[in-house]
């Protein structure tokens, strides 16, 4: 023990005649880096403290100054950098000598297609069946210019095959879409008056506009009553342009020969639907869906006049102040002037059963 503490004051001795030969700063340096790994210490609890980025800078940079103005090798720098040891503290410092000279790669060859054109070209190529030379001619005329095989690359990094897999042959909804305001279709639904009478009423819309015609209703349609309707409905389609071209009806008994005949003689190709298949004929289909459910379900028909009158007024307001969805919320027979400002005033319809607003004229 006796010469435990002799060796301690030798020690303390002779560190202090070495300090006293070193340099107020090289003296500031140590005890920075001392106090640095004495916070770090401090902040250990049962483990070793985990050294933040921030951290482990103050270390490099201060051992890295000492080292320098001292001229210390890595051994005797042992006894002023206790936290980890001083080869750690020098590699962190090789490695970030490393990335500071450690570049970017660029990659090589040409830019990428900026995106503004690359959506563009996609856009093409799903709106048509354009191949990709007809593409590039597209695009050049937008003022973009850009090669085919550009073209095919950004495709095909899409998953977007060549026009000839893309587009194998026109789809049904193509050649709808092509002949749409050429297209009439036609149904008959029914109805119980309040007395359990039935009643018929036979409807024809007209898909490109979904402007709907009442053509009548009747308890007993007939040849001759189901002719003279296709007869009236003519008469009305006489001067629209462009002029209907089909027909499609479903393979009810009651449209006959007869009411075929009166179309076909004006031109106009019937299309019977296939048997059990009401999807066919859709948009009459969804027309009685929204008479019964706006209207016809929330009434007691009393007779066949009083249906009459109810169906006439209930088609005029959807033709004229209905918003359709299938035409972009638009009204089949769209008004001139629709006016923008003035009060919101409400009109009611089949006595209260619906309501239609519009704008008093200012």
């Amino acid at each position: 023990m006796f010469w435990f503490c002799v060796w301690q004051v030798v020690s303390t001795w002779v560190e202090l005649i070495r300090l006293r030969g070193r340099s107020e700063s090289d003296k500031d340096l140590e005890i920075l880096l001392l106090r640095c790994q004495l916070a770090i210490y401090e902040r250990r609890q049962e483990r070793a403290p985990h050294l933040s980025r921030g951290e482990k800078l103050m270390l490099v940079v201060l051992a890295t100054k000492l080292k320098d103005k001292t001229n210390r090798t890595i051994k005797a720098m042992d006894d002023v950098i206790r936290i980890v040891k001083p080869t750690t503290v020098f590699g962190w410092h090789r490695a970030l000598v490393r990335r500071k000279w450690t570049y970017r790669r660029q990659n090589p060859g040409r830019p990428r297609t900026g995106k503004e054109i690359e959506q563009l070209v996609l856009r093409l190529a799903r709106e048509n069946d354009w191949g990709y030379e007809r593409i590039e001619n597209e695009l050049l005329k937008l003022g973009y210019a850009i090669s085919h095989e550009t073209v095919g690359t950004i495709l095909e990094r899409h998953g977007i095959p060549p026009a000839p897999e893309r587009y194998p042959s026109p789809s049904w909804r193509h050649l709808i879409t092509h002949y749409i305001d050429q297209l009439l279709a036609c149904d008959f639904f029914t109805v119980e008056t309040l007395f359990l009478q039935t009643l018929y009423i036979l409807v024809f819309i007209e898909i490109g506009t979904r402007r709907v015609h009442f053509a009548g209703c009747t308890a007993h349609p007939d040849n001759a009553w189901v002719t003279q309707q296709a007869r009236q409905v003519m008469w009305e389609l006489q001067d629209r342009e462009p002029g209907i071209r089909f027909l499609i009806r479903d393979n009810d008994k009651k449209f006959t020969q007869a009411f075929d005949t009166v179309f076909r003689s004006e031109g106009i190709n019937v299309i019977p639907t296939p048997y059990r298949a009401p999807n066919a004929n859709s948009y009459a289909e969804r027309w009685i869906r929204s008479v019964r459910e706006e209207c016809l379900d929330k009434l007691l028909i009393i007779n066949q006049t009083h249906l009459r009158r109810v169906m006439r007024e209930y088609i005029v307001f959807f033709n004229t102040a209905r918003p359709h969805q299938g035409i972009d919320q638009q009204i089949p027979i769209p008004t001139i002037n629709r006016e923008t400002t003035g009060s919101v005033r409400c009109r009611k319809v089949l006595g209260g059963i619906i309501h239609d607003y519009c704008r008093d004229a200012a």
